[in-house]
């Protein structure tokens, strides 16, 4: 996403946004067609009525006989839990609000695991100033609603959009700490404004690092990618990756992960279309619904 300059004499990079991408094939609308391999290159039934119920005549009614002076017990019908009951899953909203606050903090280098970069960015916004951090938190905070009142445990890798940080390491290490059955970094994307839509960033295999969690993250994404498209009507990013995906080496968060994690990038907020979606609360409602929608569904096939 593209950097918001500050007064501050510090370059600051994008944390989720640019640098080299691979790309893999759409799944197909009826089933998601499996991905294909990729490499480490940086870069959400009609009601049928049932058939009338035949007539039974009943039997004879014994005559009655003395009552039993034996106590009644009864077992009580097994209740099988709710299938998402306890489920832990990370919600980390891109960036903060006092980031630009802390320029020199911000930019201290971290090992994202194929090299370093800067410990957190500013983040994008929109023409008239609608800030990245404070759409992804306000996502956040529904989706973590709507995936709490479905019985899943969530945590937020910082629960205010007042503060800075925490470092992208951090951010990685919180989902692995909760040994999360899936976890997943919010975000809008600062491109070209001619470009709009929307991608999920999957992870390329780091050696040693992620290797496990690549396959379960890809499933995770292919959820997320199909229940995000049917809830908010956005097209896949026409300015970049293929069908909606990116495949990255170059993102701490993704690169430390040892749970299944992808990001979102719902929007361009350079882009005018995207830009008056993004900014009403409605719509807002719908991208947390979708994103929910994906990762129930992975959750329920794990």
């Amino acid at each position: 996403m593209r950097v918001i300059g500050l007064a501050a004499a510090v370059a600051i990079s994008l944390s989720a946004c640019g640098g080299g991408t691979s790309s893999i094939a759409a799944p197909s609308p009826s089933a998601p067609a499996p991905l294909p391999e990729v490499s480490s290159t940086p870069i959400e039934q009609e009601a049928v009525s049932p058939p009338a119920a035949p007539v039974v005549i009943p039997p004879p009614v014994p005559a009655p006989s003395a009552p039993s002076t034996a106590p009644v017990t009864t077992t009580p019908p097994s209740v099988a839990p709710a299938p998402l009951a306890g489920r832990v899953v990370v919600i980390d909203p891109g960036h903060d609000g006092g980031n630009a606050a802390h320029a020199r903090d911000i930019a201290t280098q971290v090992d994202i695991g194929t090299g370093t970069k800067e410990c957190d960015t500013v983040g994008a916004q929109t023409a008239d100033g609608y800030p990245e951090h404070a759409l992804n938190f306000d996502v956040a905070q529904r989706l973590r609603d709507r995936l709490t009142s479905a019985g899943v445990r969530v945590a937020l890798t910082h629960t205010d959009d007042t503060g800075w940080g925490p470092c992208i390491t951090r951010r990685a290490a919180i989902g692995n700490e909760a040994h999360a059955a899936a976890a997943i970094s919010v975000h809008a994307d600062g491109g070209s404004s001619s470009g709009r839509g929307f991608h999920v960033i999957l992870p390329a295999p780091v050696a040693g690092l992620n290797d496990a969690i690549v396959a379960p993250s890809r499933r995770l994404g292919q959820a997320v990618h199909s229940a995000f498209a049917a809830a908010t009507g956005e097209p896949t990013a026409d300015y970049l990756g293929s069908d909606g995906y990116t495949v990255r080496s170059d993102l701490g968060g993704l690169n430390l992960s040892t749970v299944p994690k992808v990001f979102i990038e719902m929007g361009n907020m350079d882009n005018g279309t995207d830009a008056a979606r993004l900014e009403t609360p409605a719509y807002r409602d719908r991208m947390a619904a979708g994103v929910a929608a994906g990762i129930t569904a992975f959750l329920k096939e794990s």
